[in-house]
């Protein structure tokens, strides 16, 4: 469970970076700034990340759940 919940939050970091180098706000690689190209990769890392986030707390949730019951 926890290791969906990092690697969600490493997932939704890493595609938010690549959709602001993709858009050219920020700025320090050559090879991705201001190429579209990668804030369209980011978007999808980043809903990639965010589907594993809901994953582990649905598990969690579930979990926690059961043991109350």
């Amino acid at each position: 469970m926890w290791t969906r919940g990092v690697t969600g939050i490493i997932l939704c970091l890493a595609g938010l970076v690549w959709i602001l180098q993709g858009t050219d706000v920020l700025r320090g690689s050559q090879l991705m700034s201001g190429h579209g190209q990668y804030a369209v990769l980011g978007i999808v890392v980043l809903a990639v990340g965010a589907v594993l986030l809901v994953w582990a707390d649905r598990i969690r949730r579930g979990r926690r759940g059961g043991s109350d019951s």
